[in-house]
């Protein structure tokens, strides 16, 4: 009889497995309705907890550094991440820039914190305080956060506006494109195994 704290239910059809060990880049699929039940997760709680860390980094960088900087005739304008927001705000479409700050800066920040915060009680083999309800704010995060789309968007103005205008790409892009890649290498994975691991 399988432990049923351990067991793995599919998302998509509520069918119900037994955890496998997973060898490097395999995956285990739903036989009912072909959906992701399980991934290898190669990394261990250190390595987590420093690319957590240095996406927290590259996550200030990229909300404190410009994005891009544009030039016309003498004239130079430089734009952040808040900057882009506050200009959303100020138009007929309020709503979208609270629907951009969330998934670009408020949600980003959250799952990080989240992530720092179970992790460093992890390499101490401590669960944290308020772990379940950590791990359940990780997995209810993970839709909200899109930084690739924003950054998707970005270049596409960067290269729209070349045309146009001198247009400097800054090292807020450059963060954000870094800070994009490691959200997915370790927010956008399953964190499930935290919870047998702790």
């Amino acid at each position: 009889m399988a432990d049923t704290d351990r067991l793995i239910i599919c998302e998509h059809c509520d069918a119900v497995y037994e955890p496998m060990v997973l060898a490097a880049h395999q995956k285990a699929s739903c036989v009912r309705c072909g959906a992701v039940i399980q991934r290898y997760n190669g990394l261990t709680i250190e390595q987590r907890l420093a690319l957590s860390v240095t996406a927290a980094v590259l996550w200030a960088f990229a909300n404190i550094y410009p994005v891009m900087s544009i030039r016309l005739q003498g004239l130079s304008n430089s734009a952040t991440l808040w900057d882009s927001i506050v200009a959303l705000s100020q138009g007929p479409i309020t709503f979208i820039a609270l629907v951009a700050a969330v998934a670009i800066i408020i949600a980003p920040v959250f799952q990080l914190a989240l992530l720092i915060w179970v992790l460093a009680y992890a390499y101490a083999n401590q669960r944290a305080p308020g772990f379940s309800l950590c791990m359940r704010g990780l997995e209810t995060l993970r839709p909200w956060s899109m930084l690739e789309v924003c950054l998707l968007g970005a270049l596409v103005a960067v290269i729209k506006l070349a045309g146009l205008l001198d247009v400097l790409p800054g090292i807020g892009l450059f963060a954000l494109a870094a800070l994009s890649l490691l959200m997915i290498r370790i927010a956008g994975r399953d964190v499930r195994d935290l919870w047998d691991n702790l």
